[in-house]
């Protein structure tokens, strides 16, 4: 009896390893793509990885460093949000700075009103002087020396002391003009007319002339970083130096723009090369990156798409026509 179950127990394994090996060795059917990949569009097009940016004449975005180094107290603009130039943006702690500030204002103040008293003093000494040089001339003994010396010493020294009035208020406004000038540092302002991007950093955070620490880089950003209207993209696109020979003239080259995600091709407009091969770390920002690969920058233009989301920053892909 007891071997009849063995070998029952055997044969159920086996059946089972058959059964078990069979399901296991069925392949279920791929999943369609949720998108079709990003087609060249050329017979002989250069693929090439590109990112959105805000259009600008040269360069990139607009990298904004404070220029003194404290607390943040204020934001005044927000993500997203379109400034004007002039614009207050951030302001930093200047409780150090506004107090020297105004004490050197008052100082200048002090001056000039000692500078209006020595030229009072100045113009009643001197009308003093003509009336007894006047008398003097016409009656010599109605005016002795003496009281003529002493006017005209009195004259001297009221023109000596409007002058050392006036040489110091120029040196106050000098040390005025440059501490208002630091003063006014202590409140980031649009550069020109545009859109905030980011804002590295929010009140009681502390920032320098290296900007401000991401807590998750772990590296100093750009206090704020600042871009053209929603509606002025471009795109980077990034050749690599072995089809940099197939690119075709600025005339003639046409490129088209995939978006990540969609079947949505846009079409590009060249705008300009910018003649620096450099190594490949822009798409990363692994600035410590060793790379082997170095690329060719080409800016183009596009227009932003229709109902669908496309922000400076992005990675797209990019086929340029070639020879």
């Amino acid at each position: 009896m007891r071997n009849k179950l063995i070998f029952v127990a055997s044969a159920a394994g086996v059946v089972l390893g058959l059964v078990s090996a069979y399901v296991f060795a069925q392949q279920p059917p791929a999943l369609p793509p949720e998108f079709n990949p990003a087609a060249n569009p050329y017979a002989r097009g250069i693929y090439s990885e590109g990112i959105v940016e805000s259009a600008q004449a040269q360069g990139e975005n607009i990298n904004i460093y404070p220029e003194v180094t404290g607390p943040i107290t204020k934001v005044f603009a927000a993500e997203g949000q379109s400034v004007h130039k002039g614009q207050p943006l951030i302001a930093i702690d200047d409780s150090v700075q506004r107090p020297t500030t105004e004490q050197q204002k008052a100082q200048l103040d002090v001056t000039i009103a000692q500078i209006a008293n020595a030229r009072a003093t100045l113009k009643s000494a001197s009308d003093t002087l003509a009336k007894q040089q006047q008398s003097f001339t016409l009656d010599p003994k109605s005016v002795s020396r003496d009281v003529l010396d002493t006017d005209r010493n009195a004259v001297d020294i009221a023109q000596t002391a409007l002058q050392v009035s006036e040489r110091q208020s120029v040196e106050q406004a000098k040390a005025y003009a440059a501490s208002a000038a630091l003063l006014a540092k202590f409140t980031i302002k649009a550069p020109t007319d545009g859109m905030v991007l980011s804002i590295q950093a929010t009140s009681g955070s502390y920032v320098s002339p290296q900007g401000a620490y991401d807590s998750y880089t772990q590296e100093s950003d750009p206090l704020v970083v600042m871009g053209t209207r929603p509606a002025r993209l471009e795109v980077r696109a990034y050749v690599d130096e072995i089809l940099i020979p197939r690119l075709q003239g600025a005339k003639r080259m046409s490129a088209q723009m995939f978006v990540r995600g969609t079947s949505i091709r846009v079409p590009l407009t060249f705008e300009r090369v910018q003649p620096f091969v450099s190594p490949k770390i822009e798409l990363s920002d692994e600035r410590q990156e060793l790379v082997d690969v170095r690329v060719l920058p080409i800016i183009f233009r596009f227009s932003r798409p229709v109902n669908v989301n496309v922000y400076p920053g992005q990675l797209v892909d990019v086929y340029v026509s070639s020879n």
